[in-house]
């Protein structure tokens, strides 16, 4: 079985994320796709993140009714700053049948090779990418074997947006899954502390 994992702060989730992960589901060889909560990616400031497990049950609320889809709190139980490759790594060994690929956008493919053992990652795992505005396939990584570009809506949304949204006190109702939505309206998030 191939799983997709969709690595990410989801500070919050929304529904472009929700767009891509169905899509991939769909687009792709995977079986299943995992959203991997990271706690804290090596290349953001940890103090904008908003509680790990806070960003899980939203993804898991947001998940209920798609079966392919898992959230996963793995990452939450490693050495920080999370490496995608310890990750890997604890995955392969907890699930030995099971084949990992990635999930990224085509932002997140430019500082590939800036990660931690990257050529093992290429080496070992396909690595699925998505389009993001404004960015194209880094020349060195164009005509790799493991990368695979699929076609997947362009989603111009981000968390950031969210999180600047709710602090001018405007509505993001539509731009995140409804549960996920109602359970951050009723916790106030975003409004004051995080960024």
């Amino acid at each position: 079985m191939e799983i997709g994992l969709y690595f990410g702060s989801f500070n919050p989730i929304h529904v472009g994320h929700l767009v891509i992960a169905n899509y991939m589901l769909n687009n792709s060889p995977i079986d299943e796709l995992w959203f991997v909560v990271s706690p804290q990616n090596p290349l953001k400031e940890k103090s904008t993140l908003l509680d790990d497990y806070q960003r899980l049950h939203m993804i898991e609320l947001t998940i209920e009714d798609f079966p392919h889809m898992r959230a996963s709190s793995i990452e939450f139980s490693l050495p920080q700053p999370s490496y995608t490759i310890n990750t890997l790594a604890c995955l392969q060994g907890k699930y030995p049948n099971y084949d990992f690929s990635l999930i990224m956008g085509s932002d997140n493919i430019q500082s590939l090779n800036k990660w931690r053992n990257y050529q093992r990652i290429l080496e070992n795992h396909t690595i699925y990418v998505y389009p993001r505005p404004e960015y194209g396939i880094p020349e060195e990584f164009q005509n790799h074997e493991h990368i695979k570009v699929i076609s997947a809506p362009l989603m111009e949304i981000s968390s950031s947006f969210i999180r600047k949204t709710i602090q001018e006190g405007k509505s993001v109702q539509g731009f995140m899954p409804l549960p996920a939505w109602k359970y951050l309206d009723e916790m106030n998030f975003y409004r004051q502390s995080v960024q």
